[in-house]
């Protein structure tokens, strides 16, 4: 039996393929110049920051030298240096490393584990599907700004990895219910049932068949949280309830602005850390309103 393809080629006719969504989306980005321009620009501060913090540790850029403290910015100290005579720029480099590391961790974990059962629920249904939707709906009531802070306030000593454990199992309800809702709307199209018909085994039809219909929407929910992550672990950092003090962190080093004569006299303490958070948000942001665009049709500029 003939593929339309190729009765199609039998004819004389071309057949076009609809284009993948990483094509649509790629050609949305270029299109756009601000989400390209965000983009180049994204991709050069990662690279930067990873490999500027490859000859440095967390040990190294703590260490205190109270005779060079609070020195202005200079030839020995590009950002200057804070109370304790620890370099800035370092620190910068390092901490930004570190957030931007607990905000990637922690939203592929989200998205993964929150994709994985959202998936299951959303395909089989019934009972399960129930079963499922309490338990989130348990977490969702939970205050979970409060519970990150009493579990990072009780474990003794913790670090960028603990942080991302802790911050992921309490924050992936929200991926889990987009992908149950969009799994439902796939299972109930043609395509599920004949493959069912057929046969097909439940595992091969989720995750060969219905998860690459809407990896679209896991992507952009992907884009989207980064920067919200990145935002979480900035906040808590900067109340104090984040990363401990032997950790840099972007949030550390906007800790410095409560200080109203830090805010006025010695802007190089936070003013670096204010504005890489602020290009990394508005790159990201960009970025993602692009591959939204690209996931809705109607959206879309070309």
């Amino acid at each position: 039996m003939l593929t339309t393809e190729q009765t199609a080629a039998a004819n004389g006719k071309t057949v076009s393929k609809a284009p993948s969504f990483f094509r649509v989306m790629r050609r949305e980005i270029w299109h756009d110049k601000l989400a390209f321009v965000s983009l180049c620009l994204l991709a050069f501060i990662v690279l930067y920051v990873y490999i500027g913090a490859l000859g440095l540790s967390s040990d190294q850029v703590v260490h205190v030298t109270l005779g060079d403290r609070y020195l202005a910015p200079g030839a020995e100290h590009i950002l200057g240096t804070d109370e304790g005579g620890r370099d800035i720029y370092n620190y910068l480099i390092v901490g930004a490393r570190n957030s931007i590391t607990i905000a990637v961790g922690i939203t592929a974990l989200c998205i993964v584990f929150g994709t994985f059962i959202g998936l299951m629920a959303g395909y089989y249904g019934g009972a399960f599907d129930s079963v499922v939707m309490r338990v989130i709906d348990f977490f969702s009531m939970l205050p979970t700004l409060m519970l990150i802070i009493t579990v990072v306030s009780i474990i003794p000593r913790y670090n960028v990895w603990t942080f991302i454990l802790v911050m992921s199992v309490l924050g992936w309800m929200f991926d889990a219910r987009l992908t149950r809702a969009k799994t439902l709307q796939q299972s109930s199209l043609d395509y599920v049932s004949a493959a069912k018909t057929l046969g097909t085994p439940n595992l091969k039809i989720m995750f060969g068949q219905v998860l690459p219909n809407i990896a679209s929407i896991i992507i952009v929910n992907f884009t989207l949280t980064l920067a919200s992550m990145m935002g979480v672990e900035v906040g808590l950092t900067f109340l104090g309830f984040g990363l401990p003090a032997n950790v840099p962190s972007l949030g550390t080093l906007l800790a410095y602005a409560r200080v109203p004569e830090n805010l006025r006299l010695r802007w190089w303490l936070w003013l670096p850390a204010a504005l890489f958070i602020l290009v990394m948000m508005l790159c990201i942001n960009f970025v993602g309103q692009a591959i939204k665009r690209a996931a809705d049709a109607k959206q879309r500029k070309i």
